[in-house]
């Protein structure tokens, strides 16, 4: 690697360690830093050969974090991959086999706790806006609120 490009993979290097990025995501960071696209063709290039920037493997971080921290639908997973310069085809593949109800449940199972004080109504609104924030479906929030009503109407 050329000595002139060295700020730019430290800079690079930097941005890696706080969590795995896609390639679309730091070449847009080492843009707004200021480097030139030569710089950072080699940067990228490097970065890949020593396998520290892989969409796959970011990709398939991301569906992990989501689904143990922060549960989404397949659609909203989707989004969230493509938004961050994962290639459709690697997005579509991390999104197979994603339980929609699943999700939907362990995102809700919290939120639902907090409303158990509160009338059908309210905890149907309430519980099905949230879910629909995460990209969930109709069918998908009403057997979720149904399952978690009875379980938090059973339980007090």
């Amino acid at each position: 690697m050329d000595a002139r490009h060295q700020p730019c993979l430290d800079r690079a290097s930097r941005y890696l360690s706080y969590r795995p990025r896609s390639e679309f995501e730091v070449k847009r960071y080492l843009k707004q830093k200021g480097f030139d696209d030569s710089a950072i063709a080699e940067v990228l290039a490097e970065l890949r050969e020593k396998r520290l920037l892989d969409d796959y493997a970011f990709a398939q971080f991301w569906k992990e974090n989501r689904e143990s921290f922060s549960p989404r639908s397949q659609a909203m997973l989707r989004r969230e991959l493509r938004s961050k310069g994962v290639a459709r085809q690697i997005a579509d593949e991390m999104v197979v086999g994603v339980n929609e109800d699943g999700n939907a449940y362990r995102a809700a199972q919290k939120r639902a706790r907090k409303l158990a004080q509160a009338d059908y109504n309210v905890f149907r609104s309430k519980l099905a806006s949230f879910l629909r924030q995460r990209g969930f479906g109709y069918e998908v929030i009403e057997h979720t609120v149904r399952r978690l009503w009875q379980e938090e109407v059973g339980n007090a």
